[in-house]
């Protein structure tokens, strides 16, 4: 009697099939008498179909049938779920979004609001909503659907150390779908960062390059990326803002907690030309109820960035200003991810997993309300005790407002840190560019499309096939969206047996 498919010989023993051009097993049947199979070919009855055997190794289960309308399921659920998470975050921050624009609009004044531009708002933001819903839906798409044909083609095992690689590539040219006009090139960076940050980490656990990457595991290396970004991206906040992406800018304006006029006399004096606009400042007072007397020949902007109150009033007044201004913008942050990160939890812990959520929205808030109450009272500091202002000292004056990162987890330091550089590496080359010491020339019209795309081929290859270095928050959002990928060596059909 032939033996039974336990007893088949898989540890690259002396015992396995001869095989074909794709490693197939040439016998439809296995016959345990002909000499010309050097190792026997083992199955129980009935057979399974299509086994495929390689001399050497153990038993490969490459061309298994799987059913198409399995596969058709995976990739219209890929679909739906990264749907529902680009509509549901951007979304839900425009929800926020517009509700603070109602409540500013409706105390600043009592007349009516104006419908028009609310309605306009409104109608962007849900174009934002869609466009975005488009874009993580068809990203998930795509990068199943090439996942799923390379796999079919060529065998999951055997494309198992590139296929994700380019499907991620494939996948990456979605982000047009937001907007086929419109530059992401600071969202690009920071997804680049996030790749670096994953390329940093499969490096370190490597033999060949861990020396060369244990530098990136400095302790408190995110705090310092926080600082040095903060130093260029207040530094151009007050002096440049054009260097800084529309939405950003809009964002630094709306937590800097300072009228344009009041920015504009600091640009001034810091770049150490004539006022051209004391007369704006001083109206603009006299509107909050300060009836305050510029100094044309100031050396520092301690009267200009905060009237007639002290630097310390100044700086406690700001915080708790500013920690009201921060509270709706970390509510969606940690909300919408509780609901579907943990919406199984959340029926079984509600009070626990909600509790954490207003706790996390408390703690960002103090930290974004920190910071940019610290970058005026660090500025104000070395005001006062080197009596002057200029482009350099407002440069060093925000780099320690980085240490506000501090206040937060560590586990969403580096994730901030790198957010923040992103954007501090787009300002300095667009101000060096517009400074001359760089070429304006561009070969590429949408490089950001190209970074993209390289970065999230960098980031599914890691997620598919080296998935210890991410934090579990992102894995459970992946896996919700592309399912858990299997090991290298171990097809994804057979995963559950």
């Amino acid at each position: 009697m032939p033996p039974s498919l336990g007893d088949v010989p898989v540890d690259g023993g002396s015992r396995a099939c001869s095989a074909g051009e794709n490693g197939v097993c040439l016998h439809e049947k296995p016959d345990y008498d002909d000499p010309t199979c050097t190792y026997n070919c083992y199955a129980s009855v009935p057979p399974l179909p299509s086994l495929s055997c390689r001399s050497g190794s153990s038993l490969v289960l490459d061309s298994v049938p799987f059913k198409d309308s399995e596969k058709v399921r995976r990739v219209v659920t890929a679909v739906v779920k990264g749907f529902s998470i680009g509509a549901g975050l951007k979304g839900g921050l425009a929800l926020f979004s517009i509700l603070v624009r109602l409540r500013r609009r409706l105390s600043a004044s009592k007349l009516k609001p104006e419908l028009f531009s609310n309605r306009e708002a409104i109608i962007l933001a849900l174009k934002e909503t869609l466009r975005y819903g488009l874009f993580l839906g068809t990203f998930a798409g795509t990068f199943a659907s090439v996942d799923e044909i390379i796999g079919a083609l060529g065998g999951h095992r055997r494309t198992a150390k590139w296929r994700h690689l380019l499907a991620g590539a494939v996948a990456g040219p979605s982000i047009l779908l937001t907007g086929p006009k419109t530059q992401h090139t600071s969202l690009a960076i920071y997804i680049l960062m996030r790749a670096a940050v994953l390329a940093s980490r499969c490096g370190i656990k490597s033999k060949r390059f861990g020396k060369i990457c244990r530098p990136l595991t400095w302790k408190h290396g995110d705090i310092f990326l926080m600082c040095l970004s903060s130093s260029q991206i207040l530094s151009a906040y007050i002096l440049k803002q054009e260097s800084l992406p529309p939405s950003y800018k809009s964002f630094l304006n709306s937590h800097g907690g300072k009228n344009l006029t009041i920015l504009q006399g600091v640009k001034e004096i810091a770049s150490g030309i004539p006022f051209t606009n004391l007369e704006a400042i001083e109206t603009y007072y006299k509107s909050l109820g300060v009836d305050i007397k510029l100094d044309p020949n100031m050396k520092i902007p301690c009267s200009i960035i905060h009237g007639k109150q002290s630097c310390s009033s100044h700086g406690i007044s700001f915080l708790i200003q500013a920690y009201k201004r921060a509270l709706p913008v970390y509510l969606p942050v940690y909300l919408v991810p509780a609901l579907i990160v943990h919406r199984q939890g959340l029926l079984k812990r509600p009070y626990t997993i909600l509790g954490k959520s207003l706790l996390g929205t408390s703690r960002s808030s103090l930290f974004l309300s920190a910071y940019c109450a610290s970058a005026w009272v660090w500025t104000c500091i070395l005001f006062r005790i080197l009596k002057r202002c200029n482009i350099p000292m407002v440069a060093l004056g925000t780099f320690p407002t980085g240490l506000a990162l501090a206040i937060e987890k560590k586990s969403r330091r580096i994730e901030i840190s790198l957010y923040c550089l992103a954007r501090a590496i787009e300002s300095f080359f667009t101000c060096m560019t517009d400074a001359g010491y760089l070429p304006k020339a561009r070969t590429l019209n949408r490089i950001d499309v190209l970074i993209f795309s390289i970065s999230t081929s960098i980031i599914m290859h890691c997620y598919a096939v080296e998935r210890d270095v991410f934090r579990s928050k992102y894995l459970n959002v992946l896996d919700w969206v592309f399912g858990v990928p299997p090991p290298p060596s171990e097809t994804p059909r057979h995963k559950s047996s």
